[in-house]
């Protein structure tokens, strides 16, 4: 079955608003086994959305149109798929009491009149309710071809597709489709790529499909079959080959899970507590923890120590270490590590130090990043060249950080 995207919207043209909404229902559609080979962006305007969505309807099964049901007079993607189709606009009393609803339990008690646009709907539309908003979802069928309208918000669009249109669309597919995720971390994807290439070349049922993230490899494994126990038996073989070829580098094959919560999860599990002391990542690497629901069991403070004044004053970096060899070194970062369990009390550090950029620091270049593990009484440090702007070498270094962290854990604590 063939699905296309359209997104309505000039200010997408404009680029006054990324796009996230395309990126997260292809992913969501290639899961549901979904063909795509066509997604569109136009703009708010009657004619050239009634063209591009008559052209995708001749050439697809299902389309999904995102944006352009507000109130106001350029929000027309309701009303021209209900002109292409031929499809009279009629008042759903439903949808006009969750209008009502929405803007008594809101600040804006008087409901402007604009907003009763949103009550009309297509004849025969399936009606998905928007909890999240005035503006419902609406599911279209004629002669066999279907039209999905979900509103543009992301705090809307998800919650509807999630809830209502993914399982509708889920029906319309024979059989069974399941996924794995096998997350891993210290490969780029050539190489994870170079290693797999007989699974991929091979592959049928399941297929194999890998992303690159910002210093990681997602490798994701879908089966089809009949029943989900089937496709579950399909699934198993090739993501035990998988995690026996990359071994400690694949973190997780839960797709819910991030680098940082298998962190938290293994502090958890050896009971150990952890502190960051952190230069040119300003606190990065302990928003990523904290981000992780429960990382007060295993982090309780982290260190910002930017000048080398407080190098030397909160973790103990020595005068001499600094004048020697620099703030950005392999001695300091050593030192940045042990400083940081005394001064913490914890059991674990894992300290940055780095030039971001976008200027070098004397002979030493742009990228050049030095992370140091303290644990089980060791420090192990690592030197790093990273590549790209201010943003993307500071990621990276967070990414790298949390991964030493966790290599570290895994064959100190479990060898």
């Amino acid at each position: 079955m063939v699905v296309e995207l359209i997104s309505v919207g000039t200010e997408l043209l404009l680029g006054n608003i990324v796009n996230t909404n395309t990126q997260y229902l292809a992913e969501k559609c290639a899961l549901l086994g979904l063909s795509m080979y066509h997604q569109v962006t136009v703009g708010d305007n009657r004619e050239r959305l009634f063209a591009v969505f008559s052209e995708a309807l001749n050439r697809s099964d299902v389309v999904i149109l995102t944006g352009g049901l507000g109130p106001t007079e350029d929000d027309l993607t309701k009303e021209v798929c209900a002109e292409v189709l031929g499809l009279p606009l009629e008042e759903d009393a439903h949808t006009r009491e969750r209008i009502q609803e929405y803007f008594r339990k809101s600040l804006y008690k008087k409901i402007p009149d604009n907003n009763w646009k949103q009550a009309l709907v297509p004849h025969g539309a399936k009606v998905l309710d928007n909890s999240n908003g005035t503006a419902p979802g609406l599911i279209l069928e004629k002669d066999g071809k279907r039209a999905v309208l979900l509103p543009g918000p992301p705090g809307e669009l998800i919650p509807l597709f999630q809830e209502q249109v993914s399982p509708y669309l889920q029906k319309l597919q024979p059989g069974v489709i399941r996924s794995q995720m096998v997350k891993i971390c210290g490969q780029g994807e050539s190489q994870v790529e170079d290693q797999i290439l007989d699974l991929i070349d091979s592959q049928s049922n399941p297929t194999i499909a890998t992303y690159a993230k910002t210093a990681e490899v997602h490798l994701r494994i879908t089966a089809r079959a009949s029943s989900e126990e089937e496709a579950k038996k399909l699934l198993k073989p090739v993501v035990k080959e998988i995690k026996n070829r990359f071994g400690k580098d694949v973190y997780t094959t839960r797709e819910e899970e991030t680098l940082e919560m298998a962190v938290v999860s293994l502090l958890k599990k050896h009971e150990l507590t952890v502190t960051t002391a952190e230069s040119c990542t300003g606190g990065l690497i302990a928003g990523r923890l904290v981000n992780v629901p429960g990382a007060s069991e295993v982090f309780n403070q982290g260190f910002i120590t930017y000048s080398n004044k407080s190098k030397r004053k909160v973790l103990g970096v020595s005068k001499g270490t600094l004048k020697k060899y620099g703030a950005v070194s392999e001695q300091t970062a050593k030192e940045m590590a042990a400083g940081g369990v005394l001064a913490a009390d914890a059991d674990a550090c894992v300290a940055v130090s780095g030039i971001a950029g976008p200027g070098a620091d004397g002979e030493k270049p742009v990228g050049l990043v030095y992370i140091a593990c303290f644990i089980k009484d060791k420090v192990t440090v690592e030197e790093f060249h990273f590549r790209g702007n201010r943003e993307k070498i500071r990621e990276q270094s967070v990414i790298k950080a949390l991964d030493m962290l966790r290599r570290l854990i895994l064959s100190t604590c479990q060898s």
